[in-house]
């Protein structure tokens, strides 16, 4: 057995000795991105597991060990975390946890603090816990972020972006059943492999051929067009992207016939390059700080023009627009420095999608989340007032809410858009 090493603070690490021994459960919220992710870690050595369990019992576990009043996705993660220690067949002194945090509010950094609390009323003080972030907080002797680790897992974010939004349009109207979904098995091994033995693989030629080819052959799949709704989703973070966190919503929209429109990682990511960029101009700071995130937001830009391009290849697609655009949609509704949760991203999404077309949106809302309440729900009026075609409707995801009552409220949001439908179809 590994021997437990604490810092200064008490706080348990992660060491060399347990990176070799260990299994590393990480929760997941993207399941393309996040299966990325699970094999650059196990290319970098890391016995890395990617946690797929969905039963209500997860939700049971959480609450035993998380106040009923913490926001529901933290309720989940670390329900989800437990429940696998306790019945996923790992030996507890050999398994070690992963969490983001980015050094903002609300769950992008104290989630790791409630895990903790949770782990040590469980009686497994003793399993250590790896903050993922670049920030330099929580260092681990066993666990360290190089510049190559990093550009992995952004190039893993502007991958799986593609991939997902070009699966979400294929998939409803795919001839042969279950095609798509092997091409993204296919996708995903083959990026992986390329990050590990191609030494170009972070030239952004490469990345644009990469980025190029995927559109290609997604484009190939034998498809039969036919009429169906579209219906974005929006929301907090993590009830938008994780099927545990919003009961299997993609599922269900594409069994009731829709085509379903996810926003991708890339826009949340440079948010928060640009909200430090902001931040210095509303309340100052330290310059290098302003320099830092400009530095990352150009980069990402640049990224996502040459992921716009590479889907612009082909007519048939949907092509998102630039976060630029999202963000000037903003301007009159809430002001950048409003960026508590997804902040005025949220409502840029809503906007983003009405102005392309999709006007049927459900929104995606966590108990315990002021912010997005705010920043999702408290905006929904008001962008009804100005697009009177808007068909958007705020569903609430906490522990009580009935999965049969969050259905059957988009089903009357999906009986509005079908209604909307019907003149357009008629010419």
């Amino acid at each position: 057995m590994a021997e437990l090493v604490y810092d200064k603070t008490g706080r348990l690490l992660f060491t060399e000795e347990m990176r070799r021994e260990y299994t590393v459960l990480i929760p997941q919220m993207l399941p393309i991105h996040f299966k990325m992710l699970e094999k650059v870690f196990r290319m970098r050595g890391y016995n890395a597991v990617m946690l797929n369990v969905s039963w209500r019992d997860i939700v049971s576990e959480g609450l035993k060990y998380v106040h009923n009043d913490t926001c529901y996705p933290a309720l989940l993660v670390i329900g989800q975390m437990i429940h696998t220690i306790k019945y996923g067949g790992y030996d507890p002194h050999k398994v070690a946890l992963l969490i983001t945090q980015t050094g903002g509010g609300c769950r992008a950094s104290n989630y790791i603090y409630l895990l903790r609390k949770a782990l040590a009323r469980a009686g497994y003080e003793y399993i250590p816990i790896i903050s993922l972030n670049v920030s330099g907080m929580e260092k681990n002797p066993g666990f360290s972020l190089d510049l190559k680790f990093i550009r992995q897992m952004l190039y893993g974010v502007i991958y799986g972006d593609i991939i997902m939004n070009l699966a979400n349009q294929v998939r409803p109207y795919e001839i042969h059943e279950g095609q798509t979904d092997a091409l993204i098995d296919s996708w995903v091994d083959r990026l992986v492999k390329d990050f590990e033995v191609n030494k170009h693989s972070f030239r952004r030629a490469h990345i644009r051929e990469q980025l190029n080819s995927i559109s290609d052959e997604f484009a190939a799949i034998p498809v039969h067009r036919t009429q169906k709704i579209k219906v974005g989703v929006v929301g907090e973070i993590y009830v938008k992207y994780s099927p545990l966190g919003n009961n299997e919503l993609e599922a269900f929209l594409r069994a009731e016939d829709c085509e379903v429109i996810v926003p991708g990682l890339l826009d949340f990511v440079i948010f928060k390059a640009d909200n430090r960029v902001v931040d210095h101009y509303l309340y100052g700071g330290h310059r290098f700080t302003k320099i830092a995130g400009g530095f990352i937001q150009s980069m990402c830009l640049d990224l996502q023009q040459d992921l716009i391009a590479a889907i612009s290849r082909h007519s048939e697609f949907r092509v998102p627009c630039t976060f630029m655009h999202l963000k000037s949609l903003v301007e009159g509704y809430l002001g950048y420095g409003n960026k508590m949760g997804e902040g005025w991203l949220l409502p840029g999404e809503m906007l983003e999608l009405i102005d392309s077309g999709v006007a049927n949106i459900v929104c995606t809302q966590p108990f315990g989340c002021l912010p997005n309440h705010v920043a999702g729900k408290g905006m929904i009026r008001r962008i009804k007032q100005n697009i009177p075609h808007a068909n958007i409707v705020a569903i609430d995801y906490d522990p009580g809410a009935t999965r049969i009552n969050q259905e059957n409220r988009i089903k009357l949001m999906l009986a509005n858009a079908r209604m909307a439908m019907k003149p357009s179809a008629a010419e």
